[in-house]
Protein backbone atom coordinates (compact mmCIF):
# COMPACT_ATOMS: atom_id res chain seq x y z
CA UNK A 1 0.00 0.00 0.00
CA UNK A 2 1.37 3.45 -1.27
CA UNK A 3 0.72 6.22 1.41
CA UNK A 4 0.69 9.77 0.51
CA UNK A 5 3.78 12.25 1.35
CA UNK A 6 3.57 12.30 5.24
CA UNK A 7 4.41 15.00 7.27
CA UNK A 8 7.89 14.42 9.19
CA UNK A 9 8.57 15.51 12.61
CA UNK A 10 9.79 19.09 12.21
CA UNK A 11 6.41 19.50 9.61
CA UNK A 12 4.16 18.20 12.45
CA UNK A 13 5.79 21.51 13.91
CA UNK A 14 5.31 23.64 11.48
CA UNK A 15 1.41 22.70 11.50
CA UNK A 16 1.13 23.02 15.13
CA UNK A 17 2.14 26.39 14.68
CA UNK A 18 -0.04 27.05 12.10
CA UNK A 19 -3.22 26.02 13.73
CA UNK A 20 -2.18 28.13 16.88
CA UNK A 21 -5.81 29.57 17.49
CA UNK A 22 -7.71 28.30 14.75
CA UNK A 23 -10.74 26.16 15.37
CA UNK A 24 -9.06 23.14 14.35
CA UNK A 25 -6.71 22.80 16.79
CA UNK A 26 -7.54 20.66 19.09
CA UNK A 27 -9.25 18.06 16.47
CA UNK A 28 -5.89 17.97 14.42
CA UNK A 29 -3.65 17.84 17.23
CA UNK A 30 -5.93 14.88 18.95
CA UNK A 31 -5.55 13.43 15.46
CA UNK A 32 -2.17 13.27 15.14
CA UNK A 33 -1.43 12.22 19.08
CA UNK A 34 -3.96 9.40 19.37
CA UNK A 35 -4.22 7.78 15.94
CA UNK A 36 -8.14 8.01 16.18
CA UNK A 37 -9.74 8.00 12.52
CA UNK A 38 -11.68 11.14 11.31
CA UNK A 39 -15.58 9.47 12.43
CA UNK A 40 -14.18 8.60 15.91
CA UNK A 41 -12.92 12.16 16.83
CA UNK A 42 -15.95 13.58 15.54
CA UNK A 43 -18.04 11.27 17.58
CA UNK A 44 -16.11 11.69 20.69
CA UNK A 45 -18.20 13.26 23.82
CA UNK A 46 -16.83 14.78 27.12
CA UNK A 47 -18.18 12.08 28.91
CA UNK A 48 -15.48 10.01 26.73
CA UNK A 49 -12.31 11.58 27.97
CA UNK A 50 -10.59 11.97 31.16
CA UNK A 51 -8.21 14.84 30.86
CA UNK A 52 -6.83 14.10 34.79
CA UNK A 53 -5.77 10.00 33.60
CA UNK A 54 -5.01 11.33 30.11
CA UNK A 55 -7.40 9.11 27.96
CA UNK A 56 -9.93 9.11 25.19
CA UNK A 57 -12.22 5.81 25.01
CA UNK A 58 -13.31 5.09 21.63
CA UNK A 59 -16.87 3.56 21.68
CA UNK A 60 -18.60 5.70 18.30
CA UNK A 61 -18.35 6.67 14.86
CA UNK A 62 -19.94 9.32 13.22
CA UNK A 63 -21.52 8.59 10.02
CA UNK A 64 -20.93 10.37 7.15
CA UNK A 65 -23.85 12.33 6.06
CA UNK A 66 -26.40 11.86 8.82
CA UNK A 67 -24.07 12.79 11.69
CA UNK A 68 -25.57 10.29 13.56
CA UNK A 69 -23.53 8.55 16.32
CA UNK A 70 -23.31 4.48 15.25
CA UNK A 71 -21.29 2.11 17.13
CA UNK A 72 -17.71 0.97 15.88
CA UNK A 73 -17.47 -2.27 13.58
CA UNK A 74 -15.62 -4.50 15.88
CA UNK A 75 -14.25 -4.82 18.87
CA UNK A 76 -10.73 -3.63 18.35
CA UNK A 77 -12.06 -0.77 17.05
CA UNK A 78 -13.46 -0.33 20.69
CA UNK A 79 -10.50 0.84 22.39
CA UNK A 80 -9.17 3.16 25.32
CA UNK A 81 -6.20 5.62 23.72
CA UNK A 82 -3.54 7.60 25.87
CA UNK A 83 -3.09 10.94 25.11
CA UNK A 84 0.42 12.70 25.34
CA UNK A 85 0.74 15.79 27.64
CA UNK A 86 0.25 18.36 24.46
CA UNK A 87 -2.84 16.84 23.50
CA UNK A 88 -4.26 17.01 27.02
CA UNK A 89 -3.13 20.75 27.68
CA UNK A 90 -5.08 21.60 24.57
CA UNK A 91 -7.65 19.82 25.07
CA UNK A 92 -8.12 22.11 28.50
CA UNK A 93 -7.65 25.08 26.56
CA UNK A 94 -10.90 23.62 23.99
CA UNK A 95 -12.70 22.88 27.09
CA UNK A 96 -12.55 26.16 28.10
CA UNK A 97 -12.79 28.06 24.83
CA UNK A 98 -16.15 25.84 24.30
CA UNK A 99 -17.47 26.69 27.53
CA UNK A 100 -17.43 29.77 26.84
CA UNK A 101 -18.62 29.75 23.59
CA UNK A 102 -21.69 27.66 24.71
CA UNK A 103 -22.58 29.86 27.36
CA UNK A 104 -23.06 32.86 24.66
CA UNK A 105 -24.84 30.97 22.46
CA UNK A 106 -28.95 31.04 21.81
CA UNK A 107 -29.39 27.27 21.08
CA UNK A 108 -26.67 24.52 21.86
CA UNK A 109 -26.72 20.70 20.96
CA UNK A 110 -26.75 19.05 24.21
CA UNK A 111 -24.85 15.94 23.02
CA UNK A 112 -21.82 17.20 24.29
CA UNK A 113 -19.33 16.79 21.76
CA UNK A 114 -16.20 17.76 22.01
CA UNK A 115 -15.24 18.98 17.97
CA UNK A 116 -18.46 21.08 17.47
CA UNK A 117 -20.30 23.58 15.84
CA UNK A 118 -20.62 26.70 16.71
CA UNK A 119 -24.11 25.78 17.96
CA UNK A 120 -22.69 22.07 19.80
CA UNK A 121 -23.39 20.16 17.01
CA UNK A 122 -21.50 17.19 14.99
CA UNK A 123 -18.66 18.96 12.49
CA UNK A 124 -19.23 18.00 8.85
CA UNK A 125 -16.26 15.60 7.93
CA UNK A 126 -15.61 16.98 4.44
CA UNK A 127 -15.48 20.94 5.65
CA UNK A 128 -13.11 19.93 8.47
CA UNK A 129 -10.97 18.02 5.41
CA UNK A 130 -11.55 20.89 3.46
CA UNK A 131 -10.17 23.69 6.25
CA UNK A 132 -7.27 21.55 7.09
CA UNK A 133 -6.09 21.48 3.41
CA UNK A 134 -6.22 25.71 3.46
CA UNK A 135 -4.09 25.42 6.47
CA UNK A 136 -1.84 22.81 5.05
CA UNK A 137 -1.56 25.08 1.80
CA UNK A 138 -1.18 28.81 4.04
CA UNK A 139 1.70 26.75 6.13
CA UNK A 140 3.80 25.73 2.78
CA UNK A 141 2.95 21.80 3.83
CA UNK A 142 2.15 19.06 1.58
CA UNK A 143 -1.37 18.60 0.80
CA UNK A 144 -2.87 15.95 3.01
CA UNK A 145 -5.94 14.19 3.85
CA UNK A 146 -7.19 13.60 7.37
CA UNK A 147 -6.83 10.46 7.12
CA UNK A 148 -3.22 10.95 6.54
CA UNK A 149 -2.24 12.55 9.67
CA UNK A 150 -3.21 9.19 11.07
CA UNK A 151 -1.10 7.27 9.06
CA UNK A 152 1.58 10.20 9.87
CA UNK A 153 1.98 9.44 13.34
CA UNK A 154 2.09 5.70 13.48
CA UNK A 155 4.66 5.56 10.48
CA UNK A 156 6.67 8.06 13.38
CA UNK A 157 5.84 6.11 15.95
CA UNK A 158 7.46 2.58 14.72
CA UNK A 159 10.14 4.80 13.29
CA UNK A 160 10.98 6.03 17.07
CA UNK A 161 10.98 2.08 17.85
CA UNK A 162 7.26 1.53 18.82
CA UNK A 163 6.78 -1.97 18.97
CA UNK A 164 4.34 -3.21 15.95
CA UNK A 165 1.75 -4.91 17.77
CA UNK A 166 1.54 -1.43 20.08
CA UNK A 167 1.10 0.12 17.08
CA UNK A 168 -1.46 -1.85 15.80
CA UNK A 169 -3.48 -1.91 18.83
CA UNK A 170 -3.55 1.72 19.19
CA UNK A 171 -4.70 2.16 15.33
CA UNK A 172 -7.75 -0.27 16.53
CA UNK A 173 -6.50 -2.55 13.11
CA UNK A 174 -8.64 -6.17 13.42
CA UNK A 175 -5.35 -8.44 13.04
CA UNK A 176 -1.31 -7.16 13.41
CA UNK A 177 -1.01 -8.30 9.81
CA UNK A 178 -3.11 -5.50 8.86
CA UNK A 179 -0.80 -3.20 10.17
CA UNK A 180 2.27 -5.17 9.08
CA UNK A 181 0.91 -4.73 5.41
CA UNK A 182 0.12 -0.95 5.46
CA UNK A 183 3.61 -0.33 7.42
CA UNK A 184 5.56 -2.87 5.74
CA UNK A 185 7.72 0.02 4.14
CA UNK A 186 11.33 0.95 5.78
CA UNK A 187 12.41 4.38 5.87
CA UNK A 188 15.34 5.59 6.08
CA UNK A 189 15.43 6.37 9.77
CA UNK A 190 14.35 2.61 10.33
CA UNK A 191 16.75 0.92 8.38
CA UNK A 192 19.20 3.22 10.44
CA UNK A 193 17.69 1.87 13.50
CA UNK A 194 17.95 -1.53 12.41
CA UNK A 195 21.34 -1.58 11.38
CA UNK A 196 22.52 0.66 14.92
CA UNK A 197 20.76 -2.56 16.76
CA UNK A 198 22.61 -4.64 14.93
CA UNK A 199 25.88 -2.98 15.68
CA UNK A 200 25.23 -3.53 19.40
CA UNK A 201 25.20 -7.21 18.89
CA UNK A 202 28.45 -7.75 16.40
CA UNK A 203 29.47 -4.78 17.60
CA UNK A 204 31.43 -2.20 15.33
CA UNK A 205 35.24 -1.69 13.85
CA UNK A 206 36.22 1.57 12.25
CA UNK A 207 37.06 0.71 8.50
Amino acid sequence: MLLAHLLSPEQVNVLRAALAGHRLEALVLTAIGTEARQGELLALRWQDLDLMAGTVAIHHTLQVGSRELAETKTDRSRRTLHQPLAVRATLRRHQQQQTAERDQAKVWDARGFVFATRHGGPMDSRSVTSDLQAVLTRAGLPRQRFHDLRHAYATLLIEAGADLYEVSRGLGHSSIATTANVYAHLTDAMRQRVADRMDGILGSEAG
